[in-house]
């Protein structure tokens, strides 16, 4: 029996949630992965307790090493080695859990440090902070030349995330913004900022040359711009649209 860091109160074998406070409990993954400690110490400091971590292998389909403190349950990834992890974990997902992602992203947990940026483990310069993917939660601290940072329970979170859908969630808002930047391109390669079609320019189907179309001209959807009636090139610019469409998706 274990208790609630938040109110003290006590929690069942296996509850990740207070049934008291409803604070999220940040658990360690011992029961998820069987590992081996490879390194007894490697040259990675732990960036929240300050001391060397050891390597472990979680035997993830083969040998997989990442660090972990001991102390703080924090965990270190190579670039890639994280979305690795998820993928080998977390498959066959085909459904998007809109109201379990919502749960995830609003979920109230006990803060252990406090809000500030951290060194890598490796190179020991100031990481980014970074929220992984849609709705995930999560705000990792990335460096760009070594990895990824993650406290204790948060790796758990993120596979919660995945499973309810969050990776398919989160390449299709790219994919999406993939299209309305490409169409965003071919429009302004063919209209100069006036609205005015540019001679020579290339040519993108009938409906394109009437420049109060905006998104409509290109005859296709794009989610929340379907109903493009309104919408005038002399009122708002393509990059408006962009925008709020940009912080839709990660809302």
């Amino acid at each position: 029996m274990t208790n609630c860091k938040n109110c003290g109160g006590a929690l069942a074998v296996g509850t990740i949630v207070c049934p008291y406070c409803k604070t999220r409990q940040d658990v360690d993954l011992t029961g998820i992965h069987r590992y081996t400690t490879e390194v007894p110490e490697s040259d990675r400091i732990c960036p929240r307790c300050d001391v060397p971590m050891p390597t472990i292998d979680i035997k993830l389909e083969g040998r997989f090493l990442i660090e972990r403190c001991t102390s703080c349950m924090g965990m270190f990834f190579d670039l890639g080695e994280l979305e690795t992890v998820l993928s080998k974990s977390v498959d066959n997902v085909f459904h998007i859990d809109y109201q379990l992602l919502e749960a995830l992203k609003n979920a109230k947990r006990h803060d252990d440090f406090p809000v500030t940026y951290i060194k890598c483990p490796d190179c020991r310069k100031l990481m980014n902070r970074l929220n992984f993917g849609a709705q995930s939660g999560v705000i990792i601290d990335k460096c760009r030349d070594h990895g990824i940072w993650l406290d204790g329970g948060e790796l758990r979170q993120l596979m919660e995330w995945s499973k309810a859908g969050g990776q398919l969630h989160h390449q299709q808002n790219q994919e999406e913004l993939k299209r309305l930047k490409e169409y965003d391109n071919k429009y302004r390669s063919e209209f100069d900022v006036t609205g005015s079609r540019i001679a020579g320019g290339p040519e993108m189907g009938p409906k394109t040359h009437d420049p109060s179309r905006g998104f409509a001209a290109a005859g296709g959807s794009f989610g929340p711009f379907t109903d493009n009636s309104n919408f005038n090139r002399d009122d708002e610019d393509v990059i408006a649209v962009l925008t709020r469409f940009v912080g839709r998706l990660f809302r």
